[in-house]
């Protein structure tokens, strides 16, 4: 483990790339569930084009972490992508906020997700050699617990400009400054010891073309699974139709990032106690219900039950998936694999996200849901399949 100071088990470096990942994601939440009011409310954009920016926006940073991962391995380094990515992701918000149509915030939103395409495989490539195999899903948990207060804290900073009387784009402009604050702290992380150590050029049997069978497998399942996991902004939307405020919906999101946030590193602990899939199978059987529940409800009370259990959903997917595909990999290749698992996962939320938009516009509101559902629950027989063959059985990889 890299680092002698441990804080509750943490160590330092962990402690560093947490709070760092904390100031960025309240400077997103700040942002985040404003976007599709600000689109569709200042800009005057429709439903359809709420899906196009936030599903190219984050087809955008998935997409980009197939080569951002492959760069850090073949350049042995991972800080200097985490620290580009950070900054641009300050630079996109600046660029929506400034935005007077809808395809100029679509630039903005992409910026900023380019910038965490760059900075997420790294990121978690770090977060692994930071980590052992006895401990990676603690790891995972506690990094995800503090992205995710930034998470809870962001909407609430953002709501209380707004009550205050700021307009929608001055509260996405005064979000910048917590990002540049990221940047700054992401100075103070070292370099990891693995990054330095260990390239793609010194292991050419790492390459992607050689990762372990089950790796692609779990990719397979897991991009059924992303192909009905349309953006959080169609929740947002929901909640609007089903009669919530804005007020009550921001709510109602830092809800969710708060259940999110207290059981991310208890998921975390319990996936480094059993094989991680069967936390990664509940995760799926949680979404399908969530999805189902928006799709079938006509009560606007319901909305704070499911958005509750939507958080458990994140708790159980977000970091336990990372951890897993730390275990199924080399520690050489594990940018290369975090990339294309995320790459291939952006590209599933770019279709989801296009889709539900146009599904919203052309069949039903209920519509985007009904097929979200739908491909959570064929992701998790997926799942059920590879275990009962013994996909995951290999141990884990140091």
């Amino acid at each position: 483990m890299v680092g002698t100071l441990r804080l509750r088990g943490i160590s330092r470096p962990v402690w560093l790339l947490s709070l760092v990942s904390l100031l960025a994601d309240l400077s997103g939440e700040m942002v985040y569930p404003l976007i599709p009011l600000f689109l569709t409310g200042t800009l005057g954009a429709p439903a359809a084009a709420v899906g196009v920016v936030e599903g190219v926006a984050e087809g955008t940073a998935n997409v980009t972490r197939l080569v951002s991962g492959r760069w850090a391995d073949r350049a042995g380094v991972r800080k200097p992508f985490v620290v580009a990515g950070y900054a641009l992701g300050a630079l996109g918000k600046l660029l929506v906020g400034l935005s007077v149509v809808w395809p100029f915030a679509l630039v903005g939103r992409s910026v900023d997700r380019f910038g965490k395409g760059i900075r997420g495989a790294p990121r978690d490539a770090m977060l692994a050699d930071f980590a052992t195999s006895e401990d990676r899903g603690r790891v995972f948990g506690f990094h995800r617990a503090m992205d995710t207060l930034g998470a809870v804290a962001g909407p609430l900073v953002g709501l209380a400009f707004l009550q205050s009387g700021a307009a929608l784009r001055i509260v996405i402009l005064l979000a910048v400054i917590p990002g540049i604050l990221s940047v700054l702290a992401m100075r103070l992380v070292p370099e990891s010891r693995l990054a330095v150590k260990h390239t793609a050029a010194a292991a050419p049997g790492h390459s992607p073309a050689h990762l372990p069978t089950a790796f692609y497998l779990l990719l397979g399942a897991t991009t059924v699974f992303m192909i009905g996991n349309s953006s959080d902004a169609f929740l947002i939307l929901r909640s609007k139709d089903l009669g919530l405020t804005t007020t009550l919906v921001v709510l109602a999101y830092v809800a969710y990032n708060a259940v999110y946030a207290l059981l991310s590193l208890p998921a975390g602990i319990v996936s480094d106690r059993i094989p991680r899939v069967w936390v990664l199978l509940a995760g799926y059987l949680l979404f399908a219900g969530v999805y189902l529940g928006f799709a079938a409800t006509d009560s606007s009370a319901l909305v704070w039950p499911l958005f509750l259990v939507y958080g458990g959903y994140i708790a159980l997917t977000d970091g336990v998936s990372k951890a897993l595909v730390a275990d199924l990999v080399p520690a050489a290749s594990r940018s290369s694999a975090n990339g294309l698992f995320q790459g291939f996962s952006g590209l599933a939320v770019l279709v989801a996200s296009v889709t539900a938009g146009l599904l919203w516009d052309n069949v039903s509101e209920r519509a985007p849901f009904y097929l979200g559902a739908g491909c959570a629950s064929l992701a998790a027989v997926a799942i059920l399949v590879l275990l009962w063959t013994g996909t995951f059985n290999a141990p884990r990889e140091a």
